[in-house]
This record gives structure tokens, C-alpha cells and sequence, in this order.
């Protein structure tokens, strides 16, 4: 495959475009304030409803419950019983325990998200896969250039290149998305454009939403449809502005009031800076930490999403994760040094970190 055009080529919006988008939304305004008086840099007073401590420690108790030591043999067992009941709410129980045997996962994400395969599945990826070969759209330079820039250069994933090429290049075309995916219409008058057969215009990073799934699957077949599958009920509403309680507008929402409440000194610091504390972790709410995480870990946390059937707790995860390096981020004074303190959370490791978030007075 030629990349020798690409040169040219750029994503048509990274995570910093959409966050610059969201800090330039404005809630309704109150009679008593003028729009001068509204926080430049806060989603403090856009009025959506977000959950408190109280409230995500008992949508998440199952985290805090101790059921006692389960080993490697016991879970695997318990596992198998389970797949072999092909029963969906028990396997997304399973997975709140944030312990999943890595043989088993691939199965039990398959069955939470319904991505079992029949024969017109198959029979749709045959045609998707022709219609590769057959059409050339102009997302496909898009779709190289972005794993170019992400997958290819990440020592984690380079190796599933070729993979990734032929599924999202396939997800590119894939008309169900668009019927299955609810988006909320915000019309630009007098602007129209034609995006993608499936209705995802590919954005920078979009790869690495697949990109975990290689470690699950070894058929591109079953990649792609669970992949899909997690796509279309949680990714979207990372990627797009939306008012749904999941979204990206309200997990931000949730992060600065977890912030304000629970690390005054941190939210201190930052405004004293000058730095919105959502330039730091806006990529890993996007992304849900894909490309930050080492895999195994990454993984855990998309198993608590999965069971638990939420994307808030990738807020309560960055807090306790500014938590846990609070001591050197009150240290530095610039944005730079703030990331790069950040940067590396191939230490960090899920479960532990989200039940001590959970468990904070």
C-alpha cells in the first residue's frame, strides 16, 4: 500500500479541535448574569444533570463489594459456566469484577454487545470487503493517515497495521452504522456536505478504538462486529456533541465538579495557572484512554464499561489519577510540565486506583 500522498493529508479534527468546540459552548444564560459573566473556561454553567461521589459509588458498589479470593482456576471455571449459559446480564456481571480471564474476554464482550456472528453477518463483511477493493472514497487516505499517526507509531499496536487497514476501511462503508447511531442534529445554515457511507467522518485517533480489539479476536470477522458493536453504544457519544447523559458535554461536566469537589487544592492550582484543568485529560476522555494505557490495563477498564454499562467512570478514573500525582503536579507551573508529569501511566493500574476513588470520604 502507497502512502507516498499522504503528505497533504490531515484529520479533519483531533481531540484539541472538539475540546475548543465544547469551551466555546454556551449554557442558557440566567436573567441576573450577561454572557461577559459566563466562565470562559468552566462547563460549570451548562445545566446538565451529573452524578455526585454518592451517586457513582452506588452505580459502582458491585467494585467495593468483597466476595472473596477468587484464583486464576476459580474464575476461569466460573467463566466457562457462565459462556456456556449464553446469558448476557450474567456475563456483564462477571465483568464488574474487573478481573476477566484473557482467553474469556473476547467471548464475554461478544455476548454483553450482542455481536455473535450468523451467516448474513458474514455475509455483509464479504460484501463490505468488496466494496473496499471495487470503490475508492476520499476518507480512505484519511483512515491511512490516521493509523500512520497512531497505531503504526505506538509499540503496542504497529503490529496489528494491516488489520486495522482492511477493518476500519470496512467500517468506513458500512451503511448500519449511520441507522444505528443517534445523532443530534446541530444544521449549519447553508453549509451541507457529504460525509461517509457509514456517517463516521474519521478523526484522529478513530483507529484506536479498534485497535484494542486485536488483542481479543484473531478473525477480522469477529473484530469487526464487536468492535462495531462497542462503537456504535459507547464511542460515538465521545467523538460527537451530544446532551445525552453519557456524552462527551456531560463527562466533562462530571470531571470538573469531581475535580472542584474532591481536589480543591489541584483546582486551585490550576486556576491560579491559568490552565483548564480539561486540557490535560480531554485526550484520555475522548480516546477512554486507548493509547495511554498500557493493554492489559486499558482492557480492565473497558471491562468496567461494559459490566457496568457506563462511560462515567472515565471521569472518576482521570481524577483519581491527577489524585495520585497531585504532590508533583503542585510542584510545576506550566502546561508542559503538567503533561509531561502525565504522560507515562504505564504504572498506573485500574482497579485499584477506581476502588480507592470510589472510596474517598
Amino acid at each position: 500500500m502507497q502512502f507516498s500522498d499522504l503528505a497533504n493529508y490531515r484529520p479533519v479534527y483531533a481531540p484539541k479541535d472538539l475540546l475548543e468546540v465544547l469551551l466555546s459552548l454556551k449554557g442558557p444564560a440566567k436573567t441576573t448574569e450577561s454572557t461577559d459573566q459566563i466562565p470562559q473556561w468552566e462547563f460549570s454553567h451548562i445545566a446538565l444533570p451529573v452524578k455526585n461521589l454518592f451517586e457513582l459509588r452506588a452505580h459502582f458498589a458491585d467494585l467495593l463489594r468483597s466476595d472473596g479470593y477468587l484464583g486464576v482456576p476459580d474464575l476461569t471455571t466460573q467463566c466457562q459456566r457462565i459462556l456456556e449459559g449464553r446469558h448476557a446480564p450474567m456475563c456483564q456481571h462477571f465483568l464488574k469484577k474487573g478481573c476477566t480471564p484473557a482467553p474469556y474476554r473476547g467471548a464475554l464482550w461478544a455476548a454483553v454487545l450482542d455481536s455473535k456472528l450468523h451467516d448474513y453477518d458474514i455475509e455483509h463483511w464479504q460484501k463490505l470487503r468488496n466494496t473496499v477493493w471495487t470503490t475508492d472514497h476520499i476518507v480512505d487516505k484519511l483512515v491511512f493517515k490516521d493509523i500512520q499517526l497512531t497505531a503504526s507509531n505506538d509499540d503496542q499496536y504497529f503490529v496489528f497495521e494491516d488489520v486495522l487497514y482492511q477493518v476500519l476501511l470496512c467500517f468506513s462503508r458500512d451503511t448500519d452504522i449511520g441507522s444505528c447511531v443517534d445523532y443530534e442534529a446541530f444544521p449549519v445554515k447553508g453549509r451541507t456536505y457529504e460525509g461517509p457511507p457509514s456517517g463516521v467522518v474519521p478523526f484522529h485517533g478513530i483507529c484506536m478504538f479498534a485497535a484494542p480489539f486485536c488483542y481479543l479476536y484473531d478473525s477480522p470477522v469477529n473484530l469487526y462486529y464487536t468492535f462495531r458493536a462497542f462503537y456504535i453504544r459507547y464511542c460515538h457519544r465521545l467523538t460527537t456533541i451530544n446532551t445525552h447523559p453519557q456524552g462527551i458535554v456531560s463527562l466533562c461536566l462530571l470531571f470538573e465538579k469531581l475535580l472542584q469537589t474532591y481536589e480543591p487544592q489541584l483546582w486551585s492550582h490550576f486556576r491560579e495557572l491559568q490552565i483548564q484543568p480539561l486540557r490535560v485529560v480531554f485526550k484520555w476522555l475522548m480516546r477512554a484512554f486507548s493509547g495511554h494505557l498500557p493493554p492489559d490495563q486499558l482492557l480492565i477498564l473497558w471491562d468496567l464499561i461494559l459490566g457496568f454499562d457506563s462511560l462515567e467512570i472515565l471521569p472518576l478514573f482521570a481524577i483519581i489519577i491527577l489524585s495520585f500525582r497531585k504532590e508533583s503536579l503542585m510542584q510545576v507551573a506550566s502546561l508542559d510540565n503538567i503533561e509531561a508529569i502525565l504522560a507515562d501511566l504505564s504504572s498506573i493500574k485500574v482497579l485499584p486506583l477506581v476502588q480507592l476513588a470510589l472510596s474517598r470520604d
